[in-house]
This record gives C-alpha cells, structure tokens and sequence, in this order.
C-alpha cells in the first residue's frame, strides 16, 4: 500500500471518528420544551414550598422560618435544574438574563408562561395540603402587608431594591463569564434568606410575581397585587443595567435587538428614576 493510500485511508478514518463523537443537535424537544417544562416544576415546588412554610409558619419562628424555607428551596432548585433550563423560576431573573444575552428572545415567552402556570400550580397544592383555618388565616400566603397608600411609596421601593440584589447575584454568578461561579445555587439561596429577613416586615420580600400571582389567584386577594409586578421586575431591569455597566463580557448589544450598551443603560436608568417619582409622590414620605 501506498503512503498516499495510507495517508487517504487514515483522514478517512479520522474523519469518520470525529462524525461518531460529534454531539447531536438538539431536537424541539430538547431545545424548547424540556427547558420550559423545567421551569414549570420548579416554579411549581418553589411556591408550592415557601406557600406552606407561610401558612403553617409557627409564631414563635417569626421571618426566620419562610426565610430559611425560600431560600433553602430556591438552592436546591437551582442546582438540580441549571443544567436544564438555568433555573430562572422568576420573571425578572428571565428577563433581565435575556437583556444580558443569557437567553434567546424565543425562550422568554414560553420562559414566562410556564413560571405564571408554575406559581399557580403551586398555591393550588398548598391549598390541598394546608388545613382550611390556616390558609384563610394566612389569606392563602398572599402578600396581605401593605394595606395603605402610606405604606406603597415604601413597598414598591424594597421589592425593587431588594430584587435588584438578587437579580444581580445570577447575572453575575451564572450569565457573566468574568464572574461565574458553581457557588450560584448557595449565593442565590443566602441572598433570598438576607432580603427575606431584612425587607420582610416591609414589603413581604416577594421578589417574584409568580410567587405573588398563584397564591393572590387562589385566594382571591389583590389589593395592591400590581406592586408585586411593578416592584420586582423593575428592580430586575436595574440589574440588568448595572451588570452591563460594570463589564459584562458577553455582548455589547441587547441580543436581537441590537440596541447600544448606552441605550440600555439609559432606559433602565429612565425606568428606576420615573418609577422611584412615582413611589415617592404616591407614598407620600420623605428621604430622611
């Protein structure tokens, strides 16, 4: 045999390895469904868990008992399913990760959907679960805190502040590639336990509107429902932005929009500054 045979028979040979180890691409299945049914069951176990640590909150345990809950849930959520979906569970994390480049525009949607559907899911098997004095004591772990226009100024406030911090613990911790780190389940959870003991006697450290839309469905409560909306996922946006800012190393441009880093800062910027006008006249308080 020949060299140049030889050479021949080896390239096919090679060529023929690499085609049996290259990966498969991944099917719809793979690609779209797993990672939103992914969402959809945690969602569902997240709210499903700290609904019932609300509900059957022992007195005497105070913040301290759904705090540890929360947070313990949300660790071991997201490190059994980051390798699935990215574990968001949470409308702002999923978009303020996709104005990051962390996602596809196509997923956000069907990313959104599946954590309103898992929210509801989950206070739907708290209500199975708990006793009925309970839960209408516990107006089904609905967050019932804020119940004057005195109060909203400062509520909407901490959702957005709060949410800010632990939006920026995932961007920073999972999307951005300068700061990722396998610690993100244990720092996300640690930050949840924090906001929930310090902002809970204020606003009820929600941070989710799935968290908050499952519970206020089934319990037929939403009196200021909208602040769980408006609070988190503009605080998500300011994430979104200051992440940016600091030197997010993946793109410059918002994925598929292609907009400047400038006029996403500056949009989000706008956002917090309106929004923070409007909690502070509808509030009626003063920056001490």
């Amino acid at each position: 045999m020949s060299a140049e045979a030889e050479k021949l028979e080896l390239e096919e040979l090679e060529e023929t390895l690499l085609k049996k180890n290259k990966p498969k691409p991944l099917g719809k299945y793979e690609r779209i469904i797993q990672p939103c049914v992914a969402e959809l069951v945690g969602t569902t176990f997240f709210v499903f868990i700290g609904c019932v640590s609300v509900i059957e909150n022992v007195e005497a345990a105070g913040r301290l008992q759904p705090a540890l809950v929360h947070g313990l849930a949300v660790a071991v959520l997201v490190a059994c399913m980051a390798e699935i979906s990215g574990s968001h569970f949470n409308p702002p994390f999923t978009i303020a990760i996709w104005l990051c480049g962390g996602i596809q525009l196509t997923m956000v949607v069907p990313y959104l959907i599946s954590q309103i559907i898992g929210g509801v899911l989950g206070a739907a098997m708290s209500k199975v679960m708990t006793s009925h004095e309970n839960y209408v004591n516990a107006t089904g772990a609905a967050f019932t805190i804020l119940k004057s226009e005195e109060q909203l100024g400062k509520v909407v406030f901490a959702e957005m502040a709060m949410t800010c911090l632990v939006t920026m613990v995932v961007l920073l911790g999972a999307v951005n590639g300068k700061s990722k780190s396998p610690m993100v389940p244990f720092m996300v959870g640690c930050t949840v336990i924090v906001n929930v003991l310090a902002g809970g006697d204020i606003s009820g450290t929600c941070l989710n509107p799935a968290r908050a839309f499952g519970p206020a469905l089934m319990a037929n409560y939403w009196t200021y429902h909208w602040v769980y909306w408006v609070g988190p996922i503009g605080g998500g946006l300011v994430a979104a932005a200051l992440v940016r800012s600091v030197g997010l190393d993946i793109k410059s441009a918002i994925p598929c929009l292609g907009l400047p880093f400038q006029e996403i800062i500056f949009t989000a910027d706008c956002y917090f500054i309106v929004l923070t006008g409007f909690c502070l006249e509808m509030g009626k308080y003063e920056l001490y």
